[in-house]
């Protein structure tokens, strides 16, 4: 597998305070194992779906604790170019591109509307193993922000996407394209979301079956914030875990309805 082109998502982390509450909840409910932590790098934890890697836990750092979230990688050829063009698009650099043994480099950054991101410069480590329709594994995700304007000017411009809006009075909703293929969307915040929620990037993991997903998030603490609901684009549900990291799950094969239509923007 070679390198993703430059704007596709390649992976996701997030911090837990409670690592091993959070390996029980995610194994109950995607069906993850997990490697042996990585003490090198802060005991990052790879978590796996039948034995691919699809995701990562990992202890906050010292002064860093607070809400879990999860953080989405987007692939760069050249973590230092794309972090330069983060700055020159009025986006901000949480964090230097900073190498990871022989992994690869990362960096953190923000967009002008809040959102938070990662960058991934792929070295050993090239991203998600395991393909969008295995269970357990990262499909989709989507920009979550109450200034889309911002984003829809940004990331076009660090990222190179082109963009469709979906033709749809109820929702404002926008799709970046690399080429012929959609890579990741955007949704404006309405005031259903409480102020305090801050922007983010909603990430979704697919699921055999968007109910028992379900049943099982909230049995273990988890809350349901939306759905199920089904789409053309499959059964699916928001949730938020028991440390408050927001993700959602989706059975690509039940699906209702047109697709909807777009236009380029």
């Amino acid at each position: 597998m070679a390198a993703r082109p430059e704007g596709t998502p390649c992976w996701v982390d997030a911090m837990f305070t409670d690592l091993e509450e959070a390996k029980s909840f995610y194994g109950d409910v995607l069906g993850w194992t997990f490697g042996e932590p990585s003490s090198e790098y802060g005991n990052y934890t790879q978590a796996y779906a039948d034995g691919k890697a699809v995701a990562a836990v990992v202890p906050p750092m010292p002064g860093q604790e607070g809400v879990s979230q999860w953080c989405l990688y987007i692939a760069s050829p050249d973590a230092a170019a794309t972090a330069t063009k983060v700055r020159d698009n009025g986006g901000e650099v949480l964090m230097e591109p900073m190498q990871v043994g022989d992994f690869g480099t990362m960096c953190l950054a923000r967009d002008p509307s809040g959102v938070v991101f990662g960058v991934w410069q792929a070295g050993a480590h090239e991203g998600f193993e395991a393909p969008p329709e295995q269970a357990g594994a990262y499909c989709w995700a989507e920009v979550f922000t109450r200034e889309p304007e911002k984003s829809d000017t940004f990331l076009p411009a660090v990222f190179g996407y082109s963009s469709k809006q979906l033709q749809d009075d109820n929702v404002d909703f926008r799709m970046y394209d690399l080429g012929e293929d959609t890579v990741l969307g955007r949704m404006r915040m309405t005031e259903e979301f409480p102020p305090e929620v801050p922007p983010y990037v909603n990430v979704y993991f697919s699921v055999p079956d968007c109910d028992a997903a379900v049943a099982k998030a909230t049995e273990r603490g988890g809350v349901l914030r939306f759905g199920p609901m089904n789409s053309p684009f499959g059964r699916f549900a928001a949730i938020s875990d028991p440390q408050g990291a927001n993700f959602s799950v989706i059975d690509l094969t039940t699906t209702e309805g047109e697709m909807p239509k777009s236009t380029d923007v």
